[in-house]
């Protein structure tokens, strides 16, 4: 009787070993619809539009957002933050006006 307890306890637990890995296999998932989100590489990301070269942005970077004064996104309602990336147009024209 204790034999045949101990050999389904291994059946048992090698069912769910290797239940607990099937279509887990390394560079495919099986679990994959066509739903899920695919992310886009940053070097994909298009950096040219007013949410990225502003001088204040939206942290979210929504999609048309931007300002050349501080205030909230349209978008998604966050405060702009100052774009350190951006120059200011004072900035580098010690001397002369345009």
């Amino acid at each position: 009787m204790v034999l045949k307890k101990a050999v389904y306890a291994l059946a048992l637990g090698a069912m769910l070993i290797f239940s607990s890995c099937a279509g887990k296999h390394e560079g495919h998932n099986q679990n994959t619809t066509s739903t899920d989100k695919q992310e886009t590489p940053a070097a994909e990301v298009d950096k040219s539009g007013p949410e990225y070269t502003s001088a204040y942005i939206c942290p979210m970077h929504c999609p048309g957002s931007g300002s050349d004064q501080p205030g909230q996104c349209p978008k998604c309602g966050m405060d702009y933050v100052k774009n350190d990336d951006v120059q200011s147009s004072e900035e580098g024209h010690e001397g002369h006006n345009h």
